[in-house]
């Protein structure tokens, strides 16, 4: 018999993050799917208690904690040293984890020292053959394969985006706190302090209901002959701030800078979708003075909504790839599209 432990650590502000609460999702769902087995959950934090109450009601038989200001934040010793206790502690068989930084950096060594097995990148599982397999896609999200392994603990680490968050009662557990002391070799690394860029500078945003992506078109002549950067610049940053959507781009448009030609300066190789780039999931997509080429749409296999806004209507975009092609263009449809948004 199975024993899955799923394992989460708390936000900054005790709640666990929408990644950790899809997670969740996805090992309740298989507790319940695989035969005789053991559902039980740990979570890593200064203070646990209120995220164990709002996820209480999720079937666990048992919630384990590591808890304290020593745990707080992300480091590897500490959290390598944490998970392998609740690992120990819960005798798991099967570990399901989200993709977070944290457990990213932390997992792999937590498997090593337990003599396990890690998975990452993990999108489905299936237990029709009374065994659990896992899904995981490879060469740029083009294939999925399904894998079983017989080797324990075996860990796992889930992709975001891809199951529901889970939603109930808050309700009221019972904590079964580990006691755990670090020694000081574990503490010579210490957070002072966080960074990060203001709201506005912010472009790639994982969990934005929608994604848009700039092509090529937008710092080509337009129909005065003339190329308008300054106008393509301030109509995209002004749209993704109405809209809080997240940026992206394709190929040809982020590999200009180095034939010479004039960027888009927000853009980069982080921003790029495609074949050579990201396969985000969002519900929504719109695609602007893209030509909808294969390379390009492969990144938009999991967006449920496709839009494009192209002056070609014989467009890649027209072939099947979006769910609505408007042809009209870009830079006067995406103005009223923001003004739009800010009269709301």
């Amino acid at each position: 018999m199975e024993t899955i432990l799923y394992i989460a650590h708390t936000e900054s502000n005790g709640s666990l993050s929408k990644a950790s609460m899809e997670t969740l999702t996805a090992a309740s769902d298989l507790a319940k799917k695989l035969a005789g087995a053991t559902f039980v959950a740990g979570l890593i934090g200064e203070n646990v208690q209120s995220a164990v109450n709002a996820v209480s009601n999720c079937g666990a038989s048992k919630f384990y904690a590591v808890e304290g200001a020593d745990f707080g934040s992300s480091r590897y010793a500490s959290d390598v040293a944490a998970l392998e206790i609740l690992i120990r502690t819960a005798n798991a068989t099967i570990v399901l984890a989200s993709s977070t930084s944290r457990f990213c950096r932390a997992m792999p060594g937590v498997a090593y020292r337990l003599k396990g097995l890690i998975d990452t990148h993990v999108s489905g599982f299936e237990t029709g053959s009374g065994k659990l397999e896992i899904q995981r896609w490879y060469y740029r999200q083009r294939m999925v394969a399904s894998m079983s392994r017989t080797q324990r603990p075996w860990l796992l680490l889930v992709d975001s985006g891809i199951y529901p968050a889970f939603q109930a009662q808050t309700g009221s557990a019972t904590l079964q706190k580990i006691d755990m002391k670090l020694d000081e070799s574990k503490k010579k690394t210490k957070v002072v302090g966080l960074q990060a860029p203001q709201t506005t500078a912010q472009t790639i945003r994982p969990d934005a209901a929608l994604l848009f992506v700039a092509g090529a078109g937008w710092t080509k002549k337009q129909a005065d002959g003339q190329i308008h950067i300054k106008d393509a610049e301030r109509i995209i940053l002004d749209f993704l701030n109405s809209s809080n959507a997240s940026l992206g781009s394709s190929k040809s448009l982020v590999d200009q800078g180095s034939e010479g030609e004039e960027v888009l300066p927000f853009l980069s190789h982080l921003n790029q979708v495609g074949q050579t780039g990201s396969t985000p999931r969002h519900p929504k997509g719109l695609a602007a003075c893209c030509h909808g080429e294969e390379p390009h749409t492969v990144g938009w296999r999991f967006i449920n909504e496709r839009r494009a806004v192209n002056l070609d209507p014989n467009c890649g975009w027209a072939q099947g790839k979006a769910d609505v092609l408007y042809v009209a263009d870009a830079f006067q449809v995406m103005t009223k599209v923001t003004e739009l948004l800010t009269k709301k």
